[in-house]
């Protein structure tokens, strides 16, 4: 019988496996991969399905998931109607003789004999290195069987654990369940064994591993009717395994909780717990049980408070602009946009020689200019006009030259402070390709930077190696540069060209950055950059805010905009204010540290 898609089976799908989703054109996307969980990163709106053809994908290039819809259902043990109920095998139901051979192993493995012949563990008849599990569901009827060798060898068997093939999966030890108060369940069948051993009779088992969740629909009736779950997994590298994926797939109202990682006194399960500490240890495990801490949440309590005003800033250089946004605090995304020649880049390499003046460690990629054309445009910001000498070319127009002193001085100023991406680096094939914000992490970790520019974002996304979905790659790339500002505690700034709508069009001034919605979103401070008419205004550009986040203050409108003149000759961009004490001469660090390193002796 064939399938016809149905869009209600796709949303009742995420529905089922409890992820958020949002829908763009034919995709609905899902917050995160359910094969892969947006991986260590929690990579989030990486997963869509096509809602006219049926076909999902994973984008994250180590996960890479793909398929059609139907098999994602299978996956996840999600009957669709089309699909047949699946006949299991039916099983005798004879009594179970316990062998010796298992009495002694279970002995070995810290279990009484009452507790092997309770759960009726025996091994099979012609092997006796084969142990028997029988799972019997809640009315003790066998449903399901469960081998392991006692004596596996890793270089000699194919496998240590097997099942009974076309039987049902189920818990392990439900025909022992007394009341339906607290469920202790475990990821292998020595360890709830274990626990029963402890004195514990509700304790269950996974039939197949962590990982496994078909017998899931089949008991999610009688797991339910618990008021408490306690999930006692596997301790690996301080996480427990099971936890995350039962507690996403059960419903909200029960009460699901977790031993914590520190009672596992250094073992990885429950029966090395009772080997080594005996039945108290495996008590305490389960009466300190909590509900899991989320990692990324905290109490508000816990949160320092930090006086705003007084918070590390890169200051602009621009008074007038500084008195709007108070400078770039660390850990802030600056989005700066305008129309293409308007200046931002100008703007941009002005900011960079302000922070350089303060001491701070920049990186810079420039995806348009090559680096000696941006080393020499920041030069002359840093100079100056009063250390540019001018003539008169073949044309007549004029030529501005900086000395030579001058440039080497300003090297040595900068020197070990401020770097640069170099474009013309070719990989070979010879290592792994690292992203552009890679580059960025170590630069920031080796060199100390405190200042990251990006010119711009579409040149910078072809250093990205994930380009599928270009809406989702830019979102993708702005929302791994906004973490590396709040990892690290830097400011990012990153250039952005805007849309080629009318900026008339009513639409807010954030929309129209061109590219992905979440690249405003996603950050702290907006700037527009762009040229004025100088009688109108009074000045040659105007630097809009449209979103400073920190401190709420706007400067949305051309009367209401920073008026800032450009210098033709020093290509310094400097605030026009009728402040008396704005410096529009700056005097940079490099020239102070050259008047006292030429200074004469005093003797």
């Amino acid at each position: 019988m064939s399938y016809e898609l149905k869009q209600g089976d796709i949303f009742d799908f995420a529905r089922s496996i409890s992820t958020d989703t949002r829908q763009k054109g034919d995709e609905l996307e899902f917050k995160l991969c359910p094969y892969c969980n947006g991986g260590s990163h929690r990579d989030d709106w990486t997963f869509s399905v096509n809602l006219k053809s049926g076909a999902f994908k994973c984008l994250r290039a180590s996960c890479g998931k793909q398929g059609h819809f139907v098999q994602l259902c299978r996956d996840f043990n999600y009957t669709l109607d089309f699909e047949p109920v699946k006949i299991y095998r039916k099983l005798p139901q004879v009594p179970i003789k316990i062998r010796d051979e298992a009495v002694e192993y279970m002995k070995s493995r810290g279990i009484s004999e009452a507790i092997t012949r309770k759960y009726e563990i025996t091994v099979q008849t012609n092997n006796p290195k084969i142990l028997v599990f029988p799972f019997k569901d809640e009315k003790g009827k066998l449903v399901f069987v469960k081998y392991r060798k006692t004596d596996f060898d890793k270089t000699r068997d194919r496998n240590k654990e097997w099942s009974m093939k076309n039987t049902q999966p189920i818990l392990f030890g439900m025909n022992h369940c007394v009341n339906f108060d607290r469920l202790i369940i475990t990821e292998g069948q020595i360890d709830s064994l274990s626990v029963a051993e402890a004195g514990f009779e509700n304790a269950v088992s996974v039939p197949t591993g962590a990982n496994g969740f078909k017998w899931l629909a089949d008991c999610m009736d009688w797991i339910t009717q618990f008021k408490e779950i306690i999930v006692f997994g596997d301790c690996e590298h301080g996480s427990i395994t099971l936890i995350d994926s039962l507690a996403a797939r059960l419903p909200k109202n029960i009460t699901v909780k977790c031993v914590r990682a520190k009672d596992y006194l250094g073992e990885k399960d429950a029966n090395d717990i009772l080997r080594k500490f005996g039945p108290r240890a495996i008590a305490d495990c389960i009466e300190n049980a909590e509900v899991p801490k989320l990692e990324n949440v905290k109490q508000l309590a816990d949160v320092q408070a930090v006086d705003i005003n007084k918070m590390d800033k890169i200051e602009t250089g621009i008074r007038d602009l500084d008195r709007v946004i108070k400078g770039f605090a660390m850990g802030q995304l600056v989005i700066l946009t305008g129309k293409r020649g308007d200046g931002k880049s100008t703007f941009m390499s002005q900011l960079i020689a302000d922070a350089l003046h303060q001491k701070r460690n920049v990186f810079v990629y420039s995806g348009e200019l090559a680096d000696f054309h941006f080393k020499r445009w920041l030069d002359y910001q840093l100079a100056g006009e009063h250390h540019i000498t001018e003539e008169q070319n073949k044309y007549g127009d004029m030529d501005y030259k900086i000395p030579d002193d001058v440039i080497e001085a300003i090297n040595d100023w900068y020197r070990d402070r401020a770097f640069i991406y170099d474009n013309t680096y070719i990989n070979d094939g010879k290592d792994e390709f690292e992203s552009l914000p890679d580059t960025i992490e170590r630069a920031i970790k080796q060199y100390g930077i405190q200042l990251v520019c990006i010119d711009n974002l579409m040149t910078a996304m072809e250093k990205v190696s994930e380009q599928t979905n270009l809406y989702l790659a830019q979102s993708n790339f702005v929302g791994r540069l906004k973490s590396i500002a709040m990892k690290y505690g830097v400011v990012v700034i990153l250039v952005a060209h805007p849309k080629k709508a009318n900026a008339d069009s009513g639409q807010d001034e954030n929309d129209l950055v061109a590219g992905s919605s979440d690249i405003t979103n996603k950050a702290d401070i907006v700037l527009k950059y762009s040229r004025c008419d100088p009688e109108k205004y009074d000045c040659d550009s105007l630097i809009k805010v449209t979103k400073n986040r920190l401190l709420g203050v706007l400067r949305t409108t051309n009367e209401s905009a920073i008026r800032v003149d450009y210098s033709p000759k020093s290509k310094r961009i400097t605030g026009v204010s009728d402040d008396p004490m704005a410096d529009t001469h700056k005097v940079y660090g490099w020239e102070k540290q050259m008047t006292w390193e030429t200074e004469a002796l005093p003797f």
